[in-house]
């Protein structure tokens, strides 16, 4: 997988953990309560977790939602934030 192909496949695991967990990505954009260094960063930091083979199913069976990210998940801690 190309570097801007696996940026997109991450982008789409962060998007979909954000939703799973009813952290509002573009509302936070908007609000201010995330900066648009933040979201790149944080997709990068997706790019490096060990969970990322992981991920996938585990947002396919939390497609109702999940009060929290897995342990594994390396925006944990921002998603959090950004539920409250």
């Amino acid at each position: 997988m190309g570097f801007l192909a696996k940026l997109d496949h991450h982008f789409d695991l962060m998007t979909r953990m954000s939703d799973t967990v009813h952290a509002d990505l573009n509302g936070s954009l908007a609000l201010e309560r995330l900066s648009a260094s933040e979201l790149r960063n944080a997709v990068l930091a997706c790019t490096g977790c060990e969970g990322g083979k992981e991920c996938p199913d585990w947002l396919d069976s939390h497609a109702d939602g999940a009060e929290e990210t897995p342990d594994y998940c390396r925006n944990r801690n921002l998603l959090q934030r950004l539920r409250a």
